[in-house]
């Protein structure tokens, strides 16, 4: 029996992951589950004398980035779904998988970008690296996939 109680979605902003998190939305309600919109702040690193220092975003920028989660959970999640927020700084892949282990959850929605070639290679993808490396199922949203309204 498939019992799904805690939803981990990882958003960018992008249309793609507001659809994911439509999707999110629509199994938190048809299984009762709860979702935790991620999002991971990747720290710029600057060279320095053969070495590189991480620099990380000031507290309004985050605080900025709570504040935009919110409006996305009020316009894309059901209100009868129960919600909570994260911002996390690090390397996305890495924060998303530490983030759903700690929380227990039992299922990523994530979309994908359809990087392909070049920008595949320079970017990589998060989606790619969460499907292989997380502990728990991961179901991968296409960014062409439009939820159906009823």
């Amino acid at each position: 029996m498939i019992d799904i109680k805690k939803i981990i979605v990882p958003t960018d902003f992008s249309d793609s992951s507001r659809n994911a998190i439509k999707y999110a939305s629509s199994f938190a309600k048809k299984f009762k589950a709860s979702i935790s919109l991620i999002y991971v702040i990747e720290p710029i690193v600057i060279g320095l004398d053969g070495g590189s220092i991480p620099i990380l975003t000031d507290i309004s920028t985050k605080e900025k980035l709570e504040d935009e989660l919110k409006v996305i959970c009020k316009e894309d999640i059901s209100p009868s779904v129960k919600t909570a927020i994260n911002v996390n700084i690090g390397k996305p892949f890495i924060e998303i998988i530490e983030f759903a282990e700690k929380e227990d959850a039992d299922l990523i929605i994530i979309a994908t970008h359809g990087h392909t070639g070049i920008e595949h290679l320079l970017f990589g993808s998060t989606a790619e690296k969460v499907v292989r490396k997380a502990s728990c199922p991961v179901l991968s949203i296409k960014d062409n996939v439009l939820i159906k309204k009823t």
